[in-house]
């Protein structure tokens, strides 16, 4: 069991890094050719929660839809029906702060108890904390970007460690928000 928690910048390659992790384990599940020079992987079924979506029909928030999937993935860990690989982006978005912080913490570290591996995208820089106190469980990963004169330059280079760069308000500026 491992995860990875990557932090990085808005558009700095998170979520399409967690597309592409995913789509490739399928691949390789299928037997096809994967978009990589080399990739190893164990046997498992991906499951994702990016880009849940509120039902207005169904009563749901997307908070409420987030937690919904989240659930049928902990039913599927704890059951040990089959071997996860989970991708998680953003989780916990649709609450505040506090909650989405413990709550995150809480779902890693029940999600690690139960022997799942994946990879969890965040902007809570915070769970990084986490890495060195669940048995060499949890690493960091990053995305950077470079601000030059206003102009964000990305590299999308996946790096060891807690992402040190920010652009949201640089990108706030370049929408009009006055700061």
């Amino acid at each position: 069991p491992k995860i990875m928690l990557v932090t990085g910048s808005n558009m700095a390659g998170k979520s399409t890094f967690l597309r592409t992790v995913g789509l490739n384990i399928v691949l390789a599940m299928c037997g096809s050719p994967v978009c990589a020079k080399k990739m190893d992987t164990a046997v498992a079924t991906v499951y994702s929660s990016m880009r849940t979506k509120d039902s207005l029909q169904d009563s749901e928030s997307s908070f409420y839809a987030e937690l919904k999937r989240l659930k049928q993935i902990i039913d599927t860990v704890e059951n040990q029906q089959i071997k996860v690989f989970f991708l998680l982006d953003e989780i916990l978005k649709g609450t505040n702060s506090e909650d989405r912080h413990e709550g995150s913490v809480a779902l890693i570290k029940q999600l690690l108890k139960h022997n799942a591996s994946g990879i969890v995208a965040t902007h809570d820089l915070d769970l990084c904390k986490l890495e060195g106190t669940l048995n060499g469980q949890l690493e960091n990963w990053c995305f950077e970007v470079v601000i030059e004169n206003d102009n964000m330059v990305f590299d999308y280079t996946f790096k060891r460690g807690v992402c040190k760069s920010k652009n949201a308000t640089t990108l706030m500026k370049q929408m009009g928000i006055a700061m």
